[in-house]
């Protein structure tokens, strides 16, 4: 008779005592693969859903990034704060990456921790197909919905492919009326001028979008592009501040959409 094995995912973090994004202390598990390409991206070390190696210049030698863990294991880590859970009214948070770049598992997860009574969370492109971001997002309670473009020629140029099934998506969401907020990741001579910010609003108020963040493009990855050995796109971009998105919140306002800065 022959044993099963245990599906697994790929895993390069497990964060422990979040508290910037959903209410409460929060676990995030962070799911290694992604199947966009944007040339900005802070964690490159995500890209690749496989384990790989990436120089530590603390220790001076390369280090794993990435590891195979099932559910059961998952679940046995998160659930060592379930004290903090209950008394913050935190949860557990799947990042990446991109979840659903390992749906099945991830909505397994998820289901497994509901069960538990556990406050679900999840951070998504969006770019999977309909019918599994829709069974996924059946086991989320809070959903943060990533919008990198309104134009599809542009985002292909900047991210490898279309916005459809990330709009397509996002659509759904909105029609299961989920706790959800939209982030515009915000990217210097690709997303941020005065024009983009007219065209976010017009798109979201006309799909109903309710809340909206925006991501500052920040230099926080740069080193980690030279320790995989990879070229960084860019090196030299001055980063963006709070205040830097004044005309950005202007507009957003002005189209009855509320808008917060991270």
């Amino acid at each position: 008779m022959t044993t099963k094995t245990p599906p697994q995912a790929c895993i390069f973090n497990i964060q422990k005592f979040s508290i910037h994004d959903v209410p409460g202390i929060r676990t995030v598990v962070f799911f290694k693969g992604c199947p966009l390409r944007c040339y900005w991206c802070a964690n490159p070390e995500s890209q690749s859903g496989k384990v790989e190696k990436m120089w530590d210049e603390q220790q001076k030698t390369y280090t794993t990034v990435g590891e195979y863990k099932t559910i059961d294991e998952i679940i046995e880590e998160v659930m060592k704060d379930l004290p903090f859970y209950e008394e913050s009214g935190g949860g557990v948070t799947l990042s990446g990456g991109e979840v659903l770049y390992q749906a099945a598992f991830a909505t397994e997860l998820l289901k497994q921790l509901k069960a538990k009574g556990i406050h679900t969370a999840s951070e998504t492109t969006g770019q999977a197909n309909p019918h599994i971001f829709e069974k996924f997002i059946a086991q989320v309670d809070t959903l943060y919905f990533d919008v990198k473009h309104y134009d599809p020629n542009k985002h292909r140029q900047g991210i490898g492919t279309t916005n459809k099934l990330i709009l397509k998506n996002l659509a759904l969401a909105l029609e299961k009326q989920k706790d959800l907020t939209v982030r515009i990741p915000v990217i210097p001579h690709f997303n941020d001028s005065l024009e983009d910010a007219r065209q976010f609003a017009r798109l979201f108020k006309q799909m109903g979008v309710e809340n909206i963040e925006l991501l500052p493009f920040h230099q926080f990855g740069q080193k980690k592009y030279e320790n995989l050995n990879r070229k960084y796109e860019m090196q030299g971009i001055p980063q963006l501040h709070t205040e830097d998105l004044d005309y950005f919140r202007k507009i957003m306002k002005e189209h009855n959409i509320s808008c917060l800065v991270r």
